[in-house]
């Protein structure tokens, strides 16, 4: 016999002290297994347990448009909740399902799939952790654990405004080259989209009630008072910006950043270092690690170690073994590959670029002061270009001085260095597929982050190394238009770091 427990619409803080408070009583055997609907008032954002609210969160549109911030007690990517969204939980004993946690994923999200079904949806489990329908998702969902109990939660969108989604998180688009997707409402779905009648909120969380029931092979009841559990709520520690950014927070400047796309998910790095120690180390991302301390003590390995690759090897590969612990998707190589790359900009500042300035470089296929000795063309991206002028989707540049890409081409003429514009994605990889057949060596090009998280893999499928530059003012990710820019009809314009683009170019003039 389990027990439903189905709150009032709540403040995101109050929801989550509630799902802390349940997850600390299972553990103690003070509560049954439970099966928990919620909903959210006033709109919040959530983000993941080991996200950054900077990285994810367009801070002051939430705080324009009354739209709290949060974070919750599990991993996973930020996610966007309104009023109609229904959220689902399950706080049992582990006992109850002994098995790994992809298993556990599965077996969690069968309740909804079968409720769904009630309602006349025909969705599917989606690994690591998604449901789906006809290949959109439906419900995200994530867990963690404590003692002897755990928490699994996801949300079931019911009816969603896609644009105030959009303008509220910094979408992770690094993430969406697997689902090979074009839009957002490509990407999700909701019951407003796959029912001709969204059936009343009481009907759905009966149907999903019973989902679970045939699911788990249990009977609900809702008999079991849960009033003491509520008394004891720390809200004030879930409301406090401690909580919210916490460690989870960007470190100081003069720090040496690089992101890394695992299959399980994205992994940001921040290091700061001192002569040649590390004095700390932050690690972030839409990943999941049971148990949930997980990062916290991975991080506190690298305090005042030395900042050599072998050290980071040696810190990460005993980690891993010593503490058996469980990141789905994301191995030792993964945290070694992006925290090697982090330190190696290191070496930037003997060639004047700073540490900050080193953030915006990132490199393929070969180390930084290789590539540049390499390179024989520049790549321009042709949202650099006004958007009114006639090479804008073309070779040329007038260098009339309205825009930065003048200045590239005025170094690239004073080099006699080849130098192309960038109109779309499939331009992109023909160029560099034509430049290898010329056997060129390498290029230097400016892209945002986003895009080059996104597409690193794609870059690497072509033997030529290569710098990339990221690039100033909102791109086409910051505004949900990848899909425009992809196929060369993004409308804005973006600037390029000229004075880096500078230091990086001169460089090659001294190979």
């Amino acid at each position: 016999m389990w027990h439903l427990l189905d709150t009032p619409p709540k403040p995101a803080a109050e929801n989550i002290a509630l799902d802390d408070a349940l997850l600390k009583a299972r553990a103690k055997n003070q509560i049954p297994d439970t099966l928990r609907f919620l909903q959210f008032s006033p709109r919040c954002i959530l983000v993941g347990y080991h996200q950054s609210v900077e990285q994810e969160v367009r801070e002051d549109f939430c705080r324009n448009n009354g739209i709290e911030i949060n974070r919750r007690i599990t991993g996973g990517g930020a996610i966007f909740f309104d009023e109609s969204q229904v959220g689902w939980e399950v706080i049992a004993s582990k006992s109850s399902f002994p098995m790994p946690p992809e298993k556990l994923y599965e077996k969690m999200c069968a309740g909804v799939i079968l409720g769904l079904k009630n309602l006349g949806i025909d969705a599917k489990f989606r690994p690591k952790n998604d449901i789906e329908v006809a290949g959109r998702k439906i419900s995200g969902t994530g867990g963690t654990e404590s003692g002897g109990a755990f928490f699994f939660q996801g949300t079931l969108l019911v009816d969603f405004d896609v644009n105030v989604m959009l303008r509220a998180l910094r979408i992770p688009v690094e993430k969406l080259k697997d689902k090979e997707v074009d839009s957002v409402k490509d990407r999700v779905t909701c019951l407003a989209w796959e029912l001709e009648k969204v059936p009343p909120l009481l009907e759905i969380k009966q149907k999903l009630r019973e989902g679970f029931e045939e699911a788990f092979g249990v009977n609900f009841n809702n008999n079991f008072n849960y009033l003491d559990i509520e008394k004891t709520l720390n809200i004030t520690k879930f409301k406090s910006r401690e909580w919210i950014y916490g460690k989870r927070r960007y470190l100081e400047k003069n720090t040496l950043r690089a992101v890394h796309k695992a299959c399980g998910g994205l992994i940001r790095v921040s290091v700061s270092v001192s002569g040649n120690r590390i004095n700390e180390l932050l690690i972030t991302g839409d990943f999941f690690a049971y148990p949930k301390r997980t990062i916290y003590d991975l991080e506190a390995e690298f305090k005042n170690t030395p900042a050599s690759s072998e050290n980071i090897k040696n810190i990460i590969l005993n980690f891993f073994e010593r503490t058996k612990c469980e990141i789905p998707g994301v191995d030792a190589g993964d945290f070694i590959k992006v925290i090697t790359e982090a330190l190696e900009k290191r070496n930037y500042q003997k060639f004047g670029i700073s540490a900050d300035e080193a953030n915006s470089i990132f490199t393929v296929r070969k180390k930084f002061e290789e590539t540049v000795k390499e390179c024989d063309i520049l790549l321009m991206p042709y949202c650099a270009k006004l958007p009114e002028c006639k090479y804008r989707n073309s070779d040329g540049c007038v260098m009339c001085g309205k825009c930065t890409v003048g200045d590239a081409y005025k170094i690239a003429e004073k080099m006699d260095i080849e130098i192309k514009t960038i109109t779309s994605f499939e331009n992109l990889m023909d160029a560099l597929c034509d430049c290898e057949k010329r056997g060129m060596r390498g290029y230097v090009g400016c892209c945002c982050e986003a895009f080059y998280a996104k597409h690193k893999p794609d870059f690497e499928s072509v033997n030529m190394s290569g710098v990339l530059i990221d690039i100033d003012n909102t791109t086409c990710y910051d505004l949900g238009k990848e899909h425009d820019a992809y196929v060369g009809k993004f409308e804005k314009q973006t600037d390029l770091k000229v004075n880096l683009f500078g230091k990086v170019i001169k460089m090659i003039n001294l190979k």
